[in-house]
């Protein structure tokens, strides 16, 4: 069993940073962790992963070069760093944890992340 709890969801400008965390309780050592972003009216889309156990890391294009996935083993918290925010950033995150083979079966209940223009 793992719980996964958002935070640092904020209301911002374009060109701002906002950091997010995600404190996760249980065993994720040999997890994949992901941040998915839900922007309105629109379906759930895959921002970034990381390998908890050897920390490899991917990204979907249009974060590639802004956000940077990272995690801290003795909090078991993985953290989503953003930089140079775009209004078209805006979204519920959700943080998740799941497997190489790119299932995800635990989510958190997301944080809201609003660029303003």
């Amino acid at each position: 069993q793992v719980q996964l709890a958002e935070s640092g969801g904020e209301l911002v400008q374009a060109g701002d940073s906002l950091r997010l965390s995600c404190a996760a309780s249980g065993r994720i050592s040999s997890r994949r962790m992901g941040w998915f972003r839900q922007a309105p009216g629109k379906e759930r889309a895959f921002v970034a992963a990381l390998d908890w156990s050897g920390g490899g890391t991917n990204y979907a294009d249009s974060v590639k070069g802004r956000f940077t996935i990272s995690r801290d083993i003795a909090k078991n918290t993985l953290y989503l760093q953003m930089n140079s925010l775009k209004p078209e950033d805006t979204a519920v995150y959700y943080c998740a944890a799941g497997w190489a083979t790119e299932i995800y079966d635990y989510w958190g209940q997301g944080t809201q992340v609003t660029v303003s223009s």
